[in-house]
């Protein structure tokens, strides 16, 4: 059964989507941005910060399905600047510390929402 994933601890979507769908044991997470579910705000204080800030919000999201960074199998990161590449890739390491890290790729985009510079989104598979 499909069911729609919502937590005011991460940050409402911003167009006709969910924050995640969850269908039978599998978790799909929309791309997460730097905005902070609080002050609804985007964090633009470097990219080490908002790649944290998106990292926290897809945990948001995990917790409220039930799940945590453990059950994640694919993750997909878009960024406006390869450059960045270095920063954001040891900021996202931070949260797979101990656990197997999923598959991934990276790509550099020409625009993401909000003319962001890093959005990630993932696949999780409940244990």
């Amino acid at each position: 059964m499909k069911k729609a994933i919502l937590t005011k601890k991460a940050p409402l979507p911003i167009g006709p989507y969910n924050q995640a769908i969850n269908y039978d044991n599998m978790l799909f997470v929309s791309g997460q941005i730097p905005l902070d579910p609080v002050s609804n705000e985007l964090v633009e204080s470097g990219i080490k910060d908002e790649t944290n800030q998106v990292m926290k919000n897809i945990e948001a999201i995990l917790k409220e399905a039930g799940m945590d960074f453990d059950d994640i199998v694919k993750t997909s990161i878009f960024l406006k600047d390869m450059d960045n590449f270095k920063i954001v890739n040891e900021t996202y390491g931070n949260y797979f510390e101990g656990i197997i890290p999923p598959a991934r790729e990276t790509v550099q985009v020409s625009k993401l929402p909000l003319d962001v510079n890093v959005e990630i989104s993932c696949i999780a598979i409940r244990k």
